[in-house]
C-alpha cells in the first residue's frame, strides 16, 4: 500500500511540474493536479491493453506510431475530461506525455533508490491476466539464466564484494551451491550453447570458421548461419524440448517458444510479436528504458575517460558504436528480457533459458574485473531479484539455475603489443597466397583454400618453409597445432613440439602452463569438422595473467589461457552434480537430469518405449 501511495504521489508531483513547465496546459487549482494523474492511471490500466492488441494487428507501422502517440493520446484525453484542467489542443499533451515519462522514471528511481519493487509490481500487474488463466500446479518449473562470460573465480569474488547480493543470499541460506566447470576449447558462446542446449558442442569449432567444401565462412551471430548450424545440432530433444522457452540465445534448444534467439529469427512472421508490442507501447517499457539507457551512455563516457586519465593498462579505445551498444545491452535488452521472462513465468512455462550478455560485452571492452564490468553484475543480480519475486506469485513453484558459458581472460591485444595483426604476420610470410583467418579471442583458425582437405605440416613445410618457424618464433604466439601425415596432430612451440597421439615431447613442451586439460582439448579440437589447417593460440603469461587477443578486445575468450576456460554453475543444493564437469555437453546431461527430476522433461527412455 505504501509503495502504491509513493507512486501516486510521485505521479502527482510530476504532473504538477509538467503543467507548470509547458505552455498550453493550465490547472484551476492544486486539487486538479492529482486528479488528472489518477484519471491517467485509470485510462492506462483500462485502455492500453486494448490499444496494444489493435496496434499489434496492424504490424510494425502501428507499433511504431503507437509508441510515439499512444501515451500522448491517453494524456490528451485525461486532460480533456478532468475537471479544472485546460489544454490547448493535442501538441501540448504530446510534449507533456514525453516529459512526464522522463520525469516519472527519474522520480521513481530517486524515491525508491533504484529498488526493484517498482519493476516487480509493474510486471505482476501487466501479467495478471495470464496468472488468472493458468491452472496452478505443484510441479516445479526451472529458470536457467546464463550470465555470459562470467568465470567461476570472478563470480566468487563478485559475491564476496557484494556485486551479486541475490546469489550471495542463496548461497548463504544453503538453498544453492556453486560449482565450476571446464569449458573445452573453443571457449565461446556458440560452442558452449551448442553443448548446453543440444549436447553437441563438437559441431562448433569456433565463433566463426571456414568450410572448405562449400567455400563459405560461417559466422554464428548471423541468423542464417546460426540456423544452419542448429539444423546440424538438433535431434528434437534439446534441453528445452517439452514446452521450454528460449530467450536471447544463439540456439533454441528445441524450445516450443523461441524469442530473440539467433537461429530462429529468420522465418518468423513479419511484424512484431505481441510481447514486443506490449514492451514498446508501455511507457514503463521502452520509454523508461531509453531514459535509463541515456544514463548508461553518460556513465560509459565518464568511465572510459577515467581509464584514460588514470592510464589504466591494458585498455582500448571505446568508440561510439560500443557506447551505443552498452546502452542497448545493459538497459534495453536486459529490460526486454526481464519483461519476456516474467510473462513466461506467469504463463507457467516449465523451463526458460535466457542468455544475459551485459557483463560479457562490457568485460570485452573494459576488462573482466574492471569496476564497470563488475557494476553490470549488479544489474544482472537485480534481474534475478525481480524474477524471484515474480516467481513467488506464479501458478507453479520455480527453481533457479544460474550458469555461464565461459569466462574471460584479459590482456593487451596482439596488435597493441606488436603493431601488427595476425593477418599482417601471415601475409608477410605468404605474399600473394589465398588465406582465410578466422579469429575469435586469442584463438585463430587459418585455412588455405587452394589446398584440398586438411593441409599437413609436411605439405606446409615444403610449400612455405618459413611460415611455421615465423609463427612459433613470434613472442605473441603460444603454440600452433597442425596435422602431420605421419604423426597425426602435433603442437609446435618456440623451443619444442608435442605429439598429441602419445604425448611425446621433443624439447620444451609448448603446452606447459596452459592447464591440465590442454592436451585433451586439442586432441578433441583436431577431430572436429572444419577446424583450421593451422590452429593458433596467443601467448599466455601466467605471471601477469594475460593473453593477447587477435581481435581488438582486451577481455577475450576462445582459446586457452586464464579464466576463460572456467565458467560457473550455481544451482539448488538438492540438484546433484555427479563429479567434475568437463565440457558443455556434460553440463547439458546434468541439466537434462535435473529437468527430468522436477518433472519438466520426459526421459529419453520413456520416449523410446512410447
Amino acid at each position: 500500500m505504501m509503495r502504491a501511495l509513493v507512486t501516486v504521489v510521485v505521479g502527482a508531483v510530476v504532473t504538477g511540474v509538467v503543467i507548470g513547465l509547458l505552455p498550453g496546459i493550465t490547472a484551476d487549482g492544486p486539487w486538479a493536479v492529482p486528479a488528472v494523474a489518477i484519471v491517467l492511471g485509470v485510462f492506462a490500466a483500462v485502455l492500453r491493453p486494448l490499444l496494444v492488441t489493435l496496434l499489434s494487428a496492424i504490424g510494425w507501422p502501428g507499433v511504431v506510431a503507437g509508441w510515439i502517440v499512444v501515451q500522448s493520446l491517453l494524456v490528451w484525453v485525461a486532460l480533456q475530461v478532468t475537471p479544472g484542467i485546460h489544454v490547448d489542443g493535442f501538441w501540448p499533451a504530446f510534449w507533456a506525455s514525453w516529459l512526464g515519462a522522463i520525469l516519472m522514471t527519474i522520480g521513481l528511481w530517486l524515491v525508491t533508490a533504484g529498488q526493484q519493487g517498482v519493476a516487480t509490481r509493474h510486471l505482476l500487474r501487466v501479467n495478471r491476466r495470464f496468472r488468472r488463466s493458468v491452472p496452478p500446479t505443484t510441479v516445479p518449473g526451472v529458470i536457467m539464466i546464463q550470465i555470459d562470460g562470467l568465470s567461476a573465480p570472478l563470480a566468487r569474488w563478485a559475491i564476496e564484494a557484494g556485486n551479486l547480493p541475490t546469489i550471495g543470499r542463496w548461497l548463504r541460506s544453503g538453498s544453492h551451491t556453486l560449482t565450476k566447470w571446464h569449458a573445452r576449447m573453443p571457449a565461446t558462446t556458440p560452442a558452449s550453447q551448442a553443448g548446453l542446449l543440444h549436447g553437441a558442442s563438437d559441431r562448433v569449432p569456433a565463433f566463426r570458421w571456414y568450410e572448405k567444401p562449400a567455400g563459405r565462412l560461417v559466422v554464428t551471430n548471423h541468423p542464417a548461419d546460426s540456423a544452419l548450424v542448429e539444423s546440424r545440432l538438433s535431434d528434437g530433444r534439446g534441453l528445452l524440448a517439452d514446452g521450454g522457452v528460449s530467450v536471447s540465445n544463439v540456439f533454441s534448444g528445441d524450445a516450443s517458444t523461441s524469442l530473440f534467439t539467433m537461429s530462429t529469427l529468420r522465418g518468423r512472421r513479419p511484424g512484431p510479436a505481441r510481447y514486443l508490442s506490449a514492451y514498446l507501447l508501455d511507457p514503463f517499457g521502452l520509454t523508461r528504458s531509453l531514459v535509463l539507457a541515456a544514463g548508461e551512455i553518460v556513465k560509459e563516457l565518464h568511465q572510459a575517460r577515467r581509464q584514460r586519465l588514470r592510464q589504466v593498462e591494458p585498455r582500448m579505445h571505446r568508440d561510439w558504436r560500443y557506447v551505443l551498444l552498452r546502452g542497448a545491452t545493459n538497459v534495453l535488452l536486459r529490460n526486454l528480457n526481464l519483461t519476456v521472462i516474467a510473462e513466461q513465468i506467469m504463463r507457467g512455462a516449465p523451463t526458460v533459458f535466457c542468455d544475459l550478455v551485459d557483463y560479457d560485452e562490457i568485460a570485452h571492452h573494459a576488462g573482466p574485473a574492471r569496476p564497470e564490468a563488475l557494476a553490470s553484475l549488479d544489474g544482472i543480480d537485480g534481474v534475478l531479484a525481480v524474477l524471484e519475486e515474480v516467481a513467488a506469485a506464479a501458478p507453479r513453484p520455480y527453481r533457479f539455475v544460474v550458469l555461464s558459458d565461459h569466462g574471460q581472460s584479459q590482456g593487451a591485444t596482439f596488435r597493441q603489443r606488436y603493431g601488427l595483426t595476425l593477418e599482417d604476420l601471415l601475409a608477410g610470410e605468404l605474399p600473394g597466397e589465398d588465406l582465410v583467418v578466422a579469429a575469435g579471442g586469442n584463438l585463430a583458425l587459418v585455412y588455405f583454400p587452394r589446398l584440398p582437405g586438411r593441409a599437413t605440416v609436411e605439405e606446409l613445410e615444403q610449400r612455405f618453409p618459413q611460415l611455421l618457424p615465423a609463427l612459433t618464433g613470434h613472442p605473441g604466439i603460444g603454440w600452433v597445432m597442425v596435422r602431420s601425415g605421419r604423426d597425426g596432430p602435433v603442437v609446435l612451440g618456440r623451443d619444442g613440439r608435442r605429439r598429441l597421439r602419445d604425448d611425446h615431447v621433443d624439447g620444451a613442451d609448448p603446452l606447459a602452463g596452459f592447464g591440465p586439460h590442454a592436451a585433451d582439448d586439442l586432441r578433441r579440437h583436431d577431430s572436429l569438422d572444419h577446424t583450421g589447417d593451422l590452429v593458433i593460440n596467443s601467448l599466455w603469461d601466467p605471471v601477469a595473467g594475460e593473453v593477447a587477443a587477435f581481435e581488438e578486445l582486451i577481455g577475450c575468450h576462445g582459446g586457452l589461457g586464464g579464466a576463460q576456460e572456467r565458467p560457473v554453475l550455481i544451482h539448488p543444493r538438492d540438484f546433484a552434480v555427479p563429479g567434475p564437469l568437463t565440457g558443455a555437453d556434460a553440463v547439458y546431461r546434468v541439466l537434462c537430469g535435473w529437468l527430468e527430476q522436477t518433472g519438466c522433461r520426459t526421459p529419453r527412455s520413456l520416449i523410446r518405449r512410447g
